[in-house]
């Protein structure tokens, strides 16, 4: 009889996300079982209880979810996880620490395709602000961004802080290979002359970017949002608008609310939990994953 699908589901945090629950358990897997309060150092002896106790034949029904808070930690017991197989004993994993991955994913792919059909342009070269990007969705944002060619600079309340985040986003979730400034928010309107794109991903119920600053935008194009919660991160957007003319823009900019991210968010979480279902060998996915995976929904939707 075939072994059932299980799916080890990690986080540091006191609890378990009811969301990532329920999309796994309808993406196919039979069993997720919660994990919480998870140190790092306790990946290890997690992961290989997992694959010790099935045939390598059975842990191709086997997988790992990590989940908790912060982008960098997830990052890093993803690797843990990983450098913990002992082949041919291996399961594959997937991080989306909050869901800022496919969060993440899902906006700056929205963002992308914008560009694309309304200003025939793409993120290479472009300036890329992230407001409140200091958190898990912003840093992942940012770095994907960064990746696609964007110049990024992460914006918050605490220079050192922001400034650490961006270190952290050039060196280690970048592996070096980009390069993410930061700034203050209270200079966030010098910074808006020369910005093309807004990333609104602060805390829920905070306006970032304010009718003002829009007005005062010369060239911005596409401002996005993920926060749901009224009053918008972005003055006049609407959770579901998705390419709506942004009021008060002079130079045309167009907005993308959350609940438009969150649609692109969930395929992209439901399609890489699938593919761990059927991929025939280990497979480690993150937000790079995701968002070649957004990128791939948003080009079929548009067929």
């Amino acid at each position: 009889m075939d072994k059932p699908f299980i799916l080890h589901m990690l986080t540091t945090a006191k609890n378990l996300s009811p969301f990532d629950v329920n999309m796994a358990l309808d993406a196919g897997w039979i069993s997720a079982v919660p994990y919480i309060n998870v140190e790092p150092s306790e990946v290890r002896g997690l992961v290989q209880d997992a694959i010790f106790s099935r045939s390598p034949k059975g842990l191709q029904r086997t997988a790992i979810f990590i989940g908790g808070r912060e982008t960098k930690q997830a990052i890093d017991m993803l690797k843990m996880a990983k450098n913990s197989m002992v082949p041919p004993f291996e399961v594959s994993v997937f991080a989306d620490p909050s869901g800022a991955f496919t969060t993440a994913a899902g906006m700056v792919a929205a963002v992308e395709k914008e560009l694309n059909t309304k200003f025939n342009t793409t993120l290479t070269g472009k300036n890329v602000l992230a407001l409140g990007g200091t958190g898990p969705v912003g840093q992942a944002a940012s770095v994907i961004a960064a990746q696609a060619g964007a110049n990024v600079r992460i914006i918050g309340r605490q220079l050192d802080k922001a400034q650490h985040i961006a270190d952290v986003c050039s060196q280690e979730l970048g592996d070096g290979k980009i390069t993410i400034t930061a700034g203050l928010d209270a200079d966030k309107a010098e910074y808006l002359k020369t910005a093309d794109i807004v990333f609104a991903t602060g805390a829920a119920g905070i306006e970032l970017l304010s009718a003002e600053l829009i007005a005062a935008a010369p060239q911005l194009k596409v401002a996005a949002d993920v926060n749901a919660v009224p009053p918008s991160g972005i003055a006049g957007l609407d959770a579901f608008d998705n390419g709506k003319p942004l009021a008060g823009s002079k130079s045309g900019a167009v907005g993308i609310g959350a609940l438009a991210i969150g649609n692109i968010k969930y395929q992209a979480q439901s399609r890489l939990l699938k593919r761990m279902l059927e991929s025939d060998k280990p497979i480690f996915l993150h937000f790079e994953h995701a968002f070649e995976v957004a990128r791939e929904f948003i080009n079929s939707t548009n067929k």
